[in-house]
């Protein structure tokens, strides 16, 4: 059977390279054959006496390949050829290829960096840029450079840069390529429906594949959910026809029908994740359907959460995908969008390392003794912002010193086969007597679906003890090995009956949550953050929550897992986090500062009310800050845009602030408010000034205009058209020379006897002399009692009315 597979063109030349050197990159299209074929041929290379590691990202696609390569050598697996994944393990003395999954050959080499008994590495589908793929080869290439020089390292895919990869394991690795077999591949574009259900378009083309084409049909969804809803619409119109899942959640032997032919030889449709984009070979499958969307795990640093995000399926991906279709023959692919559009999806999904929670890695790093990433060989350096929250992190669990080094609690916690959080929780388990309560409530956290899918994981956990299936007799023996481990790391340990919610808790103090309401639906996190609950969950009931997973960014998160903790629990067993404090704060409402005592667990208050002895610096400070905000309120009015104008910076609004300390507190101090005459608040600005800042401010930017008539208007120095005054017109008769403030012309707004407004202008000479013509005559109508003469500038200024003026002047009055 191995020699129909294309990579045997090019298996000589991958041979060659890994005698003569220690590294390759073998870039080979799907159904090439390189995850089942080039282990077995480096078996009789003289340099390969060990073990040859095979890295999956997937343990179905571990079984698969060890399942295959067994076959191929007419073997049973658990000989030759064996697996190891988390939760299913089939290997023996005998065994010389392991195919494991990325995160087991990361504890591997943290455990033995020498890797002894191994021959040869073989990283599978490493474009798919997982965060364990990336560690683990960075860890190889470190191991290989300077304890084992004859360690083999060959990373293989389909679609990866692989001159990239090459550069990063040397300039003299040698990158080999191989064709592969290029069966015809149709692709139909269906266009997208942004109306529809993403599930409901697929189940659609599905219908529409079943009629015009031949063959099995894989469908590509980004989740479980999808999944079911397409299944249960297919089911009613295929009812006669194998409707298969293929998914993380799917038991092993349900997963291997998926990706066997039907047993009677049934046409059957097979409903995927990304799980089936690589190495898997599903048989007798030419058409595929794609949904174009994938849902990817992304780690929202603000919150300290992952979350499961859905995003449109990269280019690469798309590719992989529609490959499934042409793997065995002839294939056809059904894409749910327009052809337009394809070179606007990214050319290739986010490498995890970029978008993931590197707590684990920065654990695993300081473990191996490195607490700088960059003294690694990375593809893609790792965000620094990524790195300092993932040491903030560590260091609260004790994992990590101050120097970011790890801790004996880091070594007990890096040695459990998870990460850091869920390490930490089984060890806090493993302290009071209860570590398999704590490890299978971290398992349900990782294992969706399994006890059922509420979001109560205490009422998972019950319905998985009752639970002899396949899957959870699996779990079960996972949960004890890790509590084995754990119990093994401590001593003295309590005999107690607590709540296994507890456990999560110290782990992740931040997530204890309370209930805002009586619904259930709105909780507050310890941390700060806002949740919703969905109100008829039987967790809506809860007054206290520790939240295990939630889906959703920024406010509201929704709550996806999460278990109870009574008020007892918060008192008795995490009193240690519960502190108590005087909270001095500004009320907005009363205008005042307040000072409260409260007990609060994080951003949670338990109690509060008002302390009768506060600290006086605290609440001046308050003042101070509120005070600072309102500036522009509290001075006299315009006295800053006075100093600005007169270039005095001394009371410019960044120096007030820096000086605040000096010139508000001795107002302020004794005081719980900000109410005092703006005079009050002058004088203690102008306070900071010199005799002669002081005159300037007077004399460059003086506070009134006086009039001819002798009437005093305040000058705006703050408007759009600073300096600015509003003056009536009559009060102005008699002068021709417009009004300055330095060199700066005043703008004038002259208005009419009643105060309503005529003509702005910065040269009132040329007012008189040009519009005024027309001022006049209209106000002559509009108020006949007071004088409009042609010739203002000639008369004198009053703002008596004709008659009035008359009589003052008669009787010697202006």
């Amino acid at each position: 059977m191995t020699a129909e597979l294309p990579i045997n063109a090019v298996l000589p030349d991958l041979l060659s390279a890994l005698r003569e050197g220690s590294s390759a990159v073998l870039v080979a299209p799907p159904g090439a054959g390189k995850t089942t074929a080039v282990a077995p041929a480096l078996l009789g290379e003289e340099w390969c006496s060990g073990q040859i590691i095979i890295t999956s990202p997937r343990r179905v696609a571990a079984r698969a390949a060890a399942e295959r390569m067994a076959q191929m050598l007419g073997e049973r697996v658990g000989e030759r050829v064996g697996y190891l994944t988390r939760m299913d393990s089939k290997t023996s003395k005998a065994t010389r290829i392991l195919v494991v999954t990325e995160a087991i050959l990361v504890n591997r080499l943290l455990e033995d960096q020498e890797l002894e008994g191994v021959s040869a590495l073989l990283f599978d589908e490493a474009h798919e840029r997982h965060l364990d793929s990336d560690l683990g080869l960075a860890l190889a290439l470190e191991t290989q450079g300077v304890l084992r020089e004859d360690l083999r390292i060959c990373v293989m895919s389909a679609t990866i840069d692989g001159a990239r990869f090459g550069r990063l394991m040397g300039e003299s690795t040698p990158v080999i390529e191989s064709e592969g077999k290029a069966y015809p591949l149709q692709i139909r574009w269906l266009g997208a429906s942004p109306e529809r259900r993403l599930e409901d378009a697929v189940a659609s083309a599905v219908l529409q594949a079943w009629r015009e084409e031949e063959g099995d049909i894989l469908a590509f969804l980004p989740g479980v959910r999808e999944i079911e809803r397409t299944r249960e619409t297919l089911q009613a119109r295929l009812s006669d026809t194998p409707i298969l899942p293929l998914h993380g959640q799917v038991q092993p032997q349900d997963q291997r029908a998926a990706i066997r032919s039907d047993p009677d030889g049934r046409r059957r449709i097979v409903l995927a994740t990304s799980i089936a984009e690589t190495s898997l070979t599903l048989e007798g499958v030419s058409i595929v359907v794609d949904g174009g969307m994938s849902r990817r795990a992304e780690f929202d640093r603000a919150a300290g959460t992952t979350h499961l995000v859905t995003h449109r399926a990269s280019r690469a991906a798309s590719a992989q995908r529609a490959g499934r279709a042409a793997r065995l023959g002839p294939g056809v692919a059904f894409r749910l969008w327009e052809e337009a559009a394809h070179a606007g999806r990214p050319e290739f999904d986010t490498p995890e390392m970029l978008s993931a929670d590197l707590a684990p890695l920065v654990l695993n790093l300081a473990k191996w003794g490195v607490t700088d990433p960059a003294n690694l060989q990375f593809l893609d350096t790792p965000p620094e912002a990524s790195i300092a929250s993932a040491r903030h992190r560590l260091a609260k669990l004790g994992a990590l010193d101050a120097k970011g080094a790890i801790t004996p609690q880091g070594h007990q916690i890096a040695s459990l086969p998870m990460d850091p959080v869920a390490g930490a929780a089984v060890l806090f388990g493993a302290e009071a007597g209860q570590a398999l309560d704590a490890a299978k409530l971290v398992l349900l956290q990782q294992e969706r679906g399994l006890g059922g899918r509420s979001e109560d994981l205490l009422q998972r956990l019950h319905r998985w003890n009752g639970d002899r299936g396949g899957k959870a007799e699996a779990s079960r023996k996972l949960a004890q090995r890790w509590a084995h481990a754990a119990q093994r790391l401590v001593t003295g340990a309590d005999a107690g009956d607590r709540n296994p919610a507890l456990f999560l808790a110290f782990a992740q103090p931040d997530n204890i949550a309370r209930a805002r309401g009586g619904s259930g639906e709105h909780w507050l996190s310890a941390g700060g953050r806002g949740y919703q609950l969905d109100p008829a969950s039987p967790l809506a009931r809860a007054e206290w929550l520790v939240i295990a997973d939630a889906q959703g960014q920024l406010k509201g998160a929704r709550i996806v897992a999460a278990a109870e903790l009574s008020p007892q629990d918060i008192e008795r067993h995490l009193g240690h986090l519960i502190e108590t404090r005087t909270v001095a704060r500004w009320n907005e409402a009363d205008a005042r500062v307040e000072a409260r005592r409260e007990r609060r667990l994080g951003a949670i208050t338990l109690t509060s009310g008002p302390d009768p002895d506060p600290d006086p610096q605290a609440l001046l400070d308050i003042l101070v800050e509120k005070a600072v905000e309102k500036l522009g309120e509290l001075l006299p009015s315009g006295l800053l845009a006075r100093a600005r104008f007169a270039g005095v910076d001394a009371l410019g609004p960044e120096t007030l602030a820096a000086k605040a300390q000096d010139w508000l507190e001795p107002l302020l101090t004794g005081r719980r408010d900000l109410a005092l005459a703006p005079s009050r608040y002058g004088e203690a600005a102008l306070n900071l000034l010199s005799w002669d800042e002081r005159q300037q401010i007077d004399t460059r930017a003086p506070r009134n205009f006086t009039s001819p008539a002798g009437t005093s208007h305040a000058i705006d120095y703050a408007g759009e058209h600073a300096p600015s005054v509003e003056v009536r017109v009559q009060a102005l008769f008699g002068l021709d020379q417009h009004p300055m403030i330095g060199s700066t012309p005043l703008l004038i707004h002259l208005t009419s006897p009643a105060g309503r407004p005529i003509q702005a202008t910065r040269d009132l000479s040329g007012f008189w002399r040009g519009s005024w013509a027309d001022v006049c005559k209209d106000m002559k109508g509009r108020y006949p009692r007071h004088r409009w003469p042609e010739e203002p500038w000639t008369e004198k200024p009053s703002l008596k009315t004709k008659n009035a003026f008359k009589n003052a002047f008669k009787n010697g009055g202006g």
